[in-house]
């Protein structure tokens, strides 16, 4: 016991090892197409409890990697998340279970948010938890990419045509993917039959049903592009019919080495028609006859009748009461048998292949023996590709008798008429003479045949039995109503009677008579059997009294004029006639005529080639006269290609005995010719030559006068164009189409003409383009050409004529400068630091739009050191004080000037300049030049003009210098030279006065020391000048004592 505890032990640990959970999913990650069918399966091993276990579903999405979200299950219908919800209800999302440890999870149609890591879990079900529940695998979901196109379309083909078709597959997948093509055939509902493919690994193989023609080379797969692939069939079948359509997959390789097929599609499809070249065939013997005397020849024809005949191959066996007399092969070389071969060597004998489909027997000398049944027997063989032949479909025949009877003396049969040669509508007889002359119990049967003309097979008419019956043929039904039949009392002759012959009566007739015995048993025998001469009746047509006009005659016309063609028909045989006519055009590049129209004889219309070919079906009429014998055929809106040389052909119809038509004669008739012109050119344009002249900015409007036109309805074509000077050749401006759409030469769409080009038509003929604002560089030479295009009877248009106008040469001149400057001089005398004006006057100007460039200027005379002797204009230096552009842009002060200029503008045309702090460095003379400067129409700025105004002399006076400016300059000096004197005086006069009268009244006690006043006053001094611009300030200064 001791013994066995350990291995028990390890019995226990060895079963609870194999009883661990393991949950296995399929291995990602997997790359699937959006809008796929997409499967994963997941199993479980190792479990314990039921045999089906249940399984769920879930995935963690690339945005939530640490989310579950729970997509179905096979035991709790509420597991699935609401997102998936509606999918799993509708089966979109769904569990297979393939067994009870094994499930599919399908995905229908596999959408973007469906990527990401999907776990499949197992609910636990084993006694306690051990091993893995669960198991995880990525789903990366890429666009589907994949395009198959071919163009559809619908083929009809001929047995052994060959096949081609295109399909064009393209994908544009990030990851390594092979691609797989395979081409498909269906008809109806019938399952697809495979062709050919191309697998993923670039193997080409064939279906089942292609095989053998992929094996010789019929059925071909080859890429003829990047993306393209060509199917190929050769010598098609009419199995080969039904929808081609090609199907491609995207493949791509699993982590476990598989290649999975992401996707799948298929091409449009292309329906090809197959029309089977026809493989049946019928076979008929024929014989002249069933009755021979030994010794006559007889040649047996067994005809083919199939399709195609010498592209198949078919060998010939003759059979005579079915025992084989000989044999041709497909290379048409006779094998006879036993005595046939014996006789064939002494010429009596003959096996041959006459033609593709009639091979003959023939025996030259008749013996008893050979009486019996004859007939052919035709087999189809088939070449195969080793160049041997098999048997297909075998076809005979009927059995074809005849009898060989002894030859007996004396019995003659003769047939006779009359009147071998009848017209229509006449009656004929034919009659069999039998001889010798038989007693009336031996029975004669006789039987006119009757071979039709052109035919070579007789038939039966009618048949005087040996019981005195008379017998109509099988084909005799056209005689009977027409034919009599009479047989002699006295004799055994029979007569024929034909009444209202016509061509069906035309042709051989012969008799047989045949000699009868009738046995005990009241069984016949025939004894002897003889046939007449063959007799030919010829049944004429009546002569013919058809005449039509030859009457040539000429025709000329302007196109869009009816054409009247007439063919007359002078006399005919019948008034019973009717006619048919063929309208003919002949054209000296054609060798014959081609037909326009028929109209037959029962007065149906029939189009002929050159009315479809040139569409003239819409534009014919024709008409009959009420007599009958005049035709009128109208082509109408003639154009220039129907010019040519007409005529009709006339064919005159009568109706046979047999109640059908036919053709008598035929007769041309003269011709018409025919001459279809254009309209005259009528198109005039006036060619008045005009000068013009204007201003810039200006409208200029020229003129295109179309005087006369071919045609009020036609259209025209005007182009203008200019010859500029220094230009040798000239260039477009602009155009007016037909349809009266303005178009832009190069002239006009390089430049800025473009926008300055109206162009109109105020009345008919008259056309007027206009240039506005108008510039120089518009002068020129301008014409324009007319062209006249006309409709022609197609609705098609065509350039008529072409005319050009006189020249109106154009000259875009600048405006006239009028510019004037006041020019008159001052002068000017400031005192030093004081400001002095410098005006500069416009008294006129050339265009209010005018902008000015003013430039003051500084002259004054140069150092002693400095003069030249170059005279005395060159003895003053000329200097710029101040620049101001048409821009308003001044220019930099000068360095003494700089701080101490003013700038105004006191108007438009009134410019100043103050200049500040005179000092006596600016005493000179003063002078303004202005520019006047225009815009042109393209708001370029050119200058117009320039003038210079009058001298300005101004001398700036030193402050210290003058008295006046002394005074002006102290208000204390002022005051006492201008104010103070005047008080002073006063009170002078009336002191002196009273001093005089004082010194009446005392004597010179009132006199000082000397002489001298005691109080001295110091009168002031008053200096007024008029040049001072402020009023003086009065006030008193008081006087200094001595």
């Amino acid at each position: 016991m001791r013994t066995l505890r350990p291995q028990l032990a390890s019995l226990l640990l060895l079963g609870m090892a194999l009883a661990q959970r393991q949950v296995t999913v399929q291995e990602g990650p997997l790359y699937r197409t959006e809008g796929s069918h997409v499967t994963l399966w997941c199993k479980v091993s190792g479990y314990q409890g039921p045999a089906e276990q249940n399984f769920q579903w879930s995935i963690y999405l690339p945005s939530a990697p640490e989310r579950e979200v729970q997509i179905v299950s096979t035991v709790d219908p509420s597991f699935p998340y609401a997102i998936y919800t509606q999918r799993v209800r509708s089966r979109g999302i769904f569990v297979e279970r393939l067994q009870g440890d094994a499930v599919l999870l399908h995905i229908t149609e596999l959408q973007e948010r469906d990527a990401g890591q999907y776990e499949c879990h197992t609910p636990n079900t084993d006694e306690r938890y051990f091993g893995s529940y669960s198991a995880k695998m990525n789903l990366v979901v890429i666009p589907d990419s994949l395009r198959v196109t071919a163009i559809p379309q619908t083929l009809n083909k001929v047995e052994h045509d060959s096949l081609e078709l295109k399909c064009e597959v393209s994908k544009s997948t990030v990851q390594h993917s092979h691609v797989s093509i395979a081409w498909y055939r269906q008809r109806g509902s019938e399952p697809p039959v495979e062709i050919i493919s191309l697998s993923r690994d670039f193997v080409l193989r064939a279906g089942s049903a292609y095989a053998q023609r992929q094996a010789t080379g019929d059925v071909r797969l080859d890429k003829v592009g990047e993306t393209t692939s060509k199917l190929t069939i050769y010598n098609l079948h009419p199995s080969d019919q039904g929808e081609f359509y090609c199907e491609a997959a995207e493949w791509i390789q699993d982590p476990d080495d598989s290649w999975y097929a992401m996707t799948r599609k298929r091409s449009q499809g292309a329906i090809v028609n197959v029309q089977a070249t026809d493989k049946e065939f019928s076979v008929r013997l024929e014989t002249e006859k069933r009755m021979y005397i030994v010794g006559e020849p007889v040649e047996f024809r067994c005809i083919l009748e199939a399709q195609n005949v010498p592209d198949r191959y078919f060998s010939i066996s003759w059979a005579f009461n079915s025992s084989l007399i000989a044999s041709l092969g497909p290379n048409a070389v006779p094998v006879l048998n036993n005595e046939f071969a014996q006789r064939e060597a002494l010429g009596q004998l003959k096996v041959a292949k006459e033609s593709d489909n009639v091979f003959v027997l023939k025996i030259y000398r008749l013996r008893l023996e050979d009486s019996g049944k004859y007939n052919c027997r035709v087999t189809e063989r088939e070449k195969t590709v080793t160049g041997d032949f098999i048997d297909k479909e075998s076809k005979r025949p009927k059995n074809i008798p005849i009898t060989v009877m002894p030859l007996k003396a004396g019995f003659a049969v003769t047939a006779i008429s009359r009147t071998p040669g009848v017209t229509y509508n006449e009656s004929f007889d034919l009659q069999c003479i039998i001889k010798p002359h038989y007693p009336s119990w031996v029975p004669v049967s006789v039987t006119w045949r009757f071979q039709p003309a052109g035919s070579t097979e007789f038939h039966d008419l009618v048949t005087f039995t040996r019981d005195g019956g008379v017998q109509w043929g099988d084909r005799a039904a056209a005689f009977r109503t027409r034919t009599a039949i009479e047989k002699a009392e006295s004799s055994n002759n029979v007569r024929l009677s034909i009444s209202r012959a016509s061509d069906t009566e035309a042709g051989k007739y012969q008799c047989v008579a045949e000699l009868w015995r009738k046995n005990y048993n009241s069984s016949w025998t025939r004894l002897a059997d003889r046939t007449s001469n063959l007799l030919e009746i010829r049944v004429l047509r009546p002569v013919t009294k058809l005449q039509v006009s030859k009457s040539k005659r000429s025709i000329t016309l302007v196109e869009n004029r009816p054409i009247p063609l007439n063919c007359s028909v002078k006399s005919q045989t019948s008034p019973d006639s009717h006619f048919a006519v063929l309208w003919y055009v002949h054209k000296p590049s054609d060798a014959d005529g081609k037909l326009i129209l028929k109209t037959t004889h029962s007065s149906a219309f029939e189009y002929g080639t050159y009315a479809e070919e040139e569409g003239l079906r819409g534009r014919l009429q024709f008409e009959r006269s009420a007599s009958g014998g005049l035709f009128s055929l109208t082509v109408q809106r003639a154009e220039v290609r129907d010019s040519g040389s007409y005529y009709c052909h006339v064919e005159e119809w009568l109706l046979s005995p047999n109640h059908a038509w036919y053709k008598l004669a035929e007769e041309v008739s003269g011709r018409t010719e025919v001459t279809v012109k254009q309209p005259d050119n009528r198109l005039q344009v006036s060619q008045m030559h005009k000068n013009m002249t204007v201003l810039e900015n200006e409208w200029v409007t020229l003129e295109c006068l179309v005087k006369n036109r071919t045609s009020p309805s036609s259209q025209l074509l005007v182009e203008w164009s200019v010859w500029r000077p220094g230009r040798t050749e000239k260039e477009v401006v602009a155009w007016l189409s037909r349809q009266s759409t303005l178009h832009y030469g190069e002239l006009a769409v390089l430049g800025a003409l473009r926008s300055r080009l109206h162009l109109e038509s105020p009345a008919p003929g008259l056309f007027l383009l206009s240039i506005q604002n108008s510039t120089v560089r518009d002068s020129g030479a301008y014409g324009c050409r007319v062209e006249e295009w006309l409709l022609d009877p197609s609705d098609r248009w065509y350039k008529r004529a072409e005319d050009l106008s006189g020249l109106i040469t154009l000259t875009v001149k600048q405006p006239d400068p009028t510019l004037q400057v006041d020019t008159a001089t001052a002068n000017l005398t400031v005192q030093e630091k004081e400001s002095f004006p410098l005006d500069c006057s416009i008294l006129s100007r050339s265009s209010p739009e005018s902008h000015f460039a003013v430039t003051w200027y500084s002259l004054r005379a140069k150092e002693a050191g400095d003069h030249t002797e170059e005279g005395k204009e060159e003895e003053e230096e000329r200097e710029v004080v101040l620049s101001v552009g048409p821009d308003a842009i001044f220019s930099p002060e000068a360095g003494r000037w700089e701080g101490r200029l003013r700038f105004q503008r006191l108007s438009a045309v009134l410019f100043r300049l103050t200049v500040l702090q005179a000092g006596g460095a600016d005493t000179g003379n003063y002078s303004c030049r202005v520019e006047e400067w225009l815009a042109d129409p393209n708001g370029v700025w050119y200058r117009l003009a320039e003038e210079e105004s009058g001298m300005v002399a101004v001398h700036v006076q030193d402050a210290g210098s003058t008295l006046q400016s002394v005074i002006c300059s102290n208000d204390a000096l002022f005051y006492f030279v201008f104010f103070y004197p005047f008080p002073i005086f006063g009170i002078l006069i009336i002191t002196i006065l009273l001093v005089r009268f004082k010194s009446r009244n005392s004597s010179k006690n009132s006199e000082g020391k000397n002489g001298v006043p005691l109080l001295w006053i110091k009168e002031p001094h008053l200096n007024y000048s008029p040049t001072c611009l402020e009023p003086p300030v009065l006030s008193i200064h008081p006087g200094t004592m001595d």
